[in-house]
């Protein structure tokens, strides 16, 4: 009987630490962002971008351009925190709000000029579209840069003026071996977006 207590308070005494440690709340790594944040604004304005690439609001070129800038910034936040011990300055984080506010005016009125994403009721440009969605999705989804993004955009502006001079040396149309051309540069692209999005 003194032996089985002792192996009941033994056993109790080993299992104690188990318990006090699973009882404790777990961190949670992937918090959303404060509201009004610069992780927040900028999450928020990658949102945007991913919807006007979408809905063909935002052509390549001027996907491109916005996320160059986006980069750039998220470069200057990483550089003035890591000065600073992980946290940025009352001044850095000013200035940063006003360059997102500068980006926020340029998705606003890239989203509503004239300028929109032409793809085209054809191979090429049903092509041309799932990519841009694909985009879309990596920009959403956080598993593509700003800096990714506008390296590929830039691939794919590059085969849009392609596709225009192409079409426009030939009467509105795509001779096979133009096609093939094309094919083989969108493949490249369709490469560089999955090893993007899954590096």
């Amino acid at each position: 009987m003194q032996t089985r207590l002792m192996t009941l308070a033994l056993a109790a005494l080993l299992a104690a630490p188990v318990f006090a440690q699973q009882s404790q709340p777990s961190p949670q790594p992937n918090a959303a962002p404060k509201e009004g944040s610069v992780n927040d604004r900028r999450t928020d304005q990658q949102d945007r971008i991913a919807n006007g690439v979408q809905s063909g609001q935002l052509t390549a070129g001027e996907t491109r351009n916005l996320e160059g800038r986006e980069a750039n910034l998220n470069r200057e936040v990483r550089s003035d925190r890591q000065a600073n011990g992980g946290r940025l300055t009352a001044q850095e984080r000013q200035q940063v709000n006003r360059q997102q506010n500068n980006v926020s005016h340029s998705i606003y009125r890239d989203k509503h000029n004239a300028a929109q994403a032409h793809y085209g009721n054809n191979e090429v440009g049903q092509r041309r579209e799932n990519q841009q969605d694909r985009i879309a999705n990596g920009i959403r989804n956080g598993s593509m840069t700003a800096g990714q993004t506008a390296r590929t955009e830039n691939r794919e502006q590059g085969i849009n003026r392609q596709v225009h001079a192409d079409r426009a040396a030939n009467g509105g149309r795509l001779t096979g071996q133009q096609r093939r051309q094309i094919n083989r540069r969108q493949n490249r692209t369709s490469r560089q977006i999955y090893h993007q999005k899954h590096s």
